[in-house]
């Protein structure tokens, strides 16, 4: 099975796994209550997380990294 997009890619946009994994959960929470899709290719798929790996890698969803964690 290929993942896409690719881990590497991923890792590149944050500075560890579970700052992956927290971004795309957020990120998935706010496309399921309704907000709309910033990835700009279109991807055969409307799985909100899997959307969200997809802004992440295309630099649509970003983070900032704060003492109180991320915002």
């Amino acid at each position: 099975m290929m993942v896409k997009p690719p881990l590497k890619t991923l890792e590149k946009r944050v500075d560890s796994k579970y700052t992956l994994v927290t971004l795309a959960a957020k990120r998935a929470r706010e496309l399921t209550d309704g907000e709309d899709c910033l990835a700009t290719d279109m991807h055969n798929t409307d799985k909100p997380v899997s959307l969200a790996f997809y802004e992440i890698a295309e630099g649509e969803v970003t983070y900032k990294r704060t003492k109180e964690g991320i915002k």
